[in-house]
């Protein structure tokens, strides 16, 4: 492992910037810890000007939302001709978009909470309140509003009653112009990390999520104490069994490779539902990825060092 170089790429300039720094140094102290050699880069001007001249032996991607999962900068690398851990940028492309992923989903027979997709626009030239009362009479209530693109849970919220939707959509929009709004669905929630080995995509132990505010939005998510993980999530085997089903199905059919995390919530009558996918997980102090990891028995830094090697021997 030690004549390996990699560059681990964090930051960017997405909302999610503070989150992906702290991913980044995460990942890189694992990585040195298993003896590769690891240089922290930013996404800034100069990114290009070092892929170019250093040549890293492979790419590790920590960025979180814009172009770190919208299959930008996978473009760059795969321009470049460089190997790098996650997913290429076609299906990242389609991962982004959550109400793509969800239909492709749905095409093959999985469950997903019912939806629809609305821009801006809409609201605008229609009269906001008409389109409101519409989308409640599509869905009902509870709703889940969330951006059609984007990461960790900004701009999501739960609304229970009519009259929070407007100010719902407003905080919903700060953060992209299309919002998605789907059917609240009542139960366990739970996060699944898929690792790809010889063998195929493996389902690491799930990740059982109770915020103690009951919706687990950007703050619940980063700050520390604010939500109780249980892992393994406290599950009926059966439960078990297909929360990581599902999670593989999702990682095969929506072409993710390496390395991806499914969230989903197993309802009261123990149906389950796929809720979306994240090509890049988080890393940080509170994020899944490496409380699956540990449940595993496994450390962050082996497994993302295997990940180098298998883009290395991609490349």
């Amino acid at each position: 492992m030690s004549d390996r170089t990699v560059a681990v790429l964090s930051g960017g300039l997405s909302h999610e910037r503070d989150v992906s720094l702290r991913s980044g140094r995460r990942l890189s102290a694992a990585l040195r810890a298993v003896g590769l050699t690891v240089d922290e880069w930013d996404t800034d001007g100069s990114l290009l000007m070092k892929l170019s001249t250093q040549k890293p032996d492979a790419v590790v991607i920590a960025l979180h939302g814009g172009e770190g999962e919208n299959g930008s900068i996978q473009t760059v690398l795969e321009m470049l001709g460089l190997p790098f851990v996650g997913t290429d940028s076609h299906a990242c492309r389609r991962a982004w978009d959550k109400p793509t992923a969800k239909a492709d989903l749905v095409r093959s027979g999985l469950l997903t909470p019912d939806w629809v997709v609305l821009p801006h626009s809409t609201f605008r030239e229609l009269g906001a309140q008409a389109v409101l009362d519409a989308m409640v009479e599509r869905l009902g209530l509870p709703l889940m509003l969330k951006p059609d693109q984007g990461g960790s849970a900004l701009g999501a919220q739960v609304v229970w009653d009519a009259t929070e939707l407007p100010a719902a959509m407003v905080n919903c929009l700060a953060y992209g112009e299309t919002v998605l709004a789907e059917q609240f669905i009542s139960g366990t929630e739970v996060a699944v990390t898929v690792v790809d080995s010889d063998e195929g995509p493996v389902a690491l132990p799930a990740v059982e999520i109770t915020p103690e505010s009951g919706v687990y939005d950007y703050t619940s998510r980063y700050t520390a104490g604010l939500t109780n993980f249980h892992t393994p999530a406290r599950l009926s085997a059966k439960a078990a069994s297909e929360v990581a089903d599902l999670a593989v199905a999702a990682h095969r059919l929506l072409g993710l490779r390496d390395v991806s995390r499914t969230d989903a919530v197993v309802a009261e009558d123990g149906s389950i539902y796929f809720l979306e996918v994240n090509v890049s997980p988080g890393l940080t102090e509170t994020s899944l990825l490496p409380m699956a990891t540990e449940a595993a028995g496994r450390s962050l830094g082996q497994i993302y060092a295997d990940l180098v090697d298998r883009a290395i021997a991609r490349g």
